[in-house]
């Protein structure tokens, strides 16, 4: 069950039987017989202290009972305790039980029922035997908050309460853990008002499948689909309760989206153990639409890895996400002055990608890229500058990529010599007419822009190749004209 989808099913009016029917489809309510419970609440410590702001009792395994009087006992492996006021430490058979009095026993916090102690391995273990009710109040504000419509607190209610009977150990020492590995349980300090009231009313209800308790699963957040049990643990056998279902009202979670992470090529191929060059990376997913494996392509190859490592690897939220692609190609030669060119790279997987360019210090958009299906694209653009630019898609930015601008000339014959133009216009700045002599270029003539950007050079022309380069500085590089062949 995710619980913002509950949250959002208890504001459209559902109640919590109808919730719980949602999301553990083919389940019935029922009544448990289970009355109590053993939480684990500490472990391998030196020592435990047991404490109460009332006279209390503890019984050892011999049965013998002991009055004690307010305050805190430490217990080690031991069992030494000093059970009568400026009494000598008596040492006791454990383990150790201790009942509460008038107020609740605390270890670090307050806890209804009583507190075993005992040790393991010669470290310390305190175990709560806890009502079942008493433990779901403990439970319930931890989970999800109090101020929820109370379908959703009575939904969680149910869920934990049938979660800790359909997995509790029954063998051992203890039956459940106090924190994730069970789910969170505070003790008294967690107790509401709105919450209690929603244990209380559905007291004892479970939900079993097959008149057996359902394992109930729960979790804040499904992203907008559930999932089902196969995909979410691998090696799992069908459930029919732990179907995949639509989550509409999930929108209400603040993790309903996440990320983006961006990561560079050498940073991901790091995390994710692909040697030193990254090519790419693609998902493929399952009926729950979460990634079953992700695909890398390396320089030495093709590696797979499931989903779920990938998620571990990267420290994701689930393994409900995409990969998506942003590279933007430094161009292999200048960009020419005011001349249509593109700007080339890949982008596959993100939306509204744009290119943008570095003006001063702010970064401002450029041209809207639209990649083809395979997500390469060829922007074109106008340049009259040099500069630096990126690829962008929502909060996610490529490296800079500094982009060179050569100057714009052209170059055409004419009778008795040659004539041109030139941008940008820098009035006086030379061009010098080249002739190809083998390999190399030879000057044969020099003019200067006049203030339209224009020149010309006399000059008998005979067969031969021909060019202009003007050197116009201003941060541009030279500009060269295309090739002019005279042929007679």
């Amino acid at each position: 069950m995710p619980q913002y989808g509950a949250l959002g099913y208890a504001r459209k009016g559902f109640s919590y039987a109808r919730i719980l029917k949602r999301f553990y489809p083919g389940t019935s309510l029922a009544a448990t017989g289970v009355k109590q419970v053993r939480v684990l609440l500490a472990e391998g410590a030196a020592s435990v202290a047991v404490s109460s702001a009332a006279p209390f009792r503890i019984r050892d395994a011999a049965g013998k009972s002991y009055k004690l009087a307010a305050g805190s006992y430490a217990v080690g492996p031991s069992f030494r305790l000093r059970v009568a006021a400026n009494g000598a430490l008596k040492q006791l058979p454990g383990p150790l039980m201790f009942t509460p009095g008038r107020v609740p026993l605390q270890v670090g916090r307050p806890y209804r029922g009583s507190i075993q102690v005992l040790a393991a391995k010669n470290k310390m273990q305190a175990i709560n035997f806890v009502g079942l009710e008493d433990y779901v109040r403990g439970v319930v504000s931890q989970e999800v908050s109090s101020d929820w419509p109370a379908p959703a607190l009575a939904a969680q209610a149910v869920a934990s309460r049938t979660y800790a009977v359909a997995t509790r150990k029954r063998s051992g020492t203890y039956d459940l853990f106090a924190d994730t590995r069970s789910q969170v349980y505070g003790g008294v300090d967690a107790e509401e008002f709105s919450t209690s009231a929603a244990v209380d009313s559905t007291a004892a209800k479970i939900l079993t499948y097959g008149g057996r308790p359902a394992i109930t699963y729960f979790y804040a957040s499904s992203g907008g689909k559930t999932a089902s049990i196969q995909d979410s643990f691998t090696g799992s056998k069908p459930v029919p309760y732990l179907v995949s279902v639509r989550d509409p009202y999930d929108t209400l979670s603040p993790y309903h989206d996440w990320g983006p992470y961006p990561y560079a090529a050498k940073t991901l191929a790091r995390k994710l153990h692909a040697g030193k060059t990254l090519l790419d990376a693609k998902v493929t997913r399952n009926r729950s639409s979460r990634v079953s494996s992700v695909t890398l392509t390396t320089a030495k190859g093709e590696k797979t890895l499931p989903g779920s490592e990938v998620r571990q690897l990267l420290g994701l939220r689930s393994t409900w996400f995409s990969i998506g692609a942003l590279s933007l190609v430094k161009p292999s030669k200048a960009l020419t002055y005011g001349v249509e060119s593109e700007l080339t790279g890949l982008a596959r997987g993100l939306k509204g990608v744009r290119i943008e360019r570095l003006a001063g210090r702010t970064w401002r958009s450029f041209v809207k890229v639209s990649p083809s299906s395979d997500g390469t694209f060829a922007a074109t653009v106008q340049v009259k500058a040099p500069g630096y630019y990126r690829l962008t898609s929502g909060k996610v930015a490529t490296a800079a990529v500094k982009v060179p601008v050569a100057a714009y000339v052209r170059l055409d014959a004419q009778s008795g010599g040659f004539a041109g133009r030139a941008r940008p216009v820098y009035p006086g700045t030379t061009v010098t007419i080249q002739r190809l002599d083998g390999s190399s270029w030879d000057y044969v003539a020099t003019s200067a822009l006049d203030a339209a950007g224009r020149f010309t050079a006399k000059l008998t022309l005979q067969p031969a190749t021909y060019r202009a380069r003007i050197v116009p500085g201003h941060g541009l590089l030279p500009g060269v004209s295309a090739i002019l062949r005279v042929v007679s």
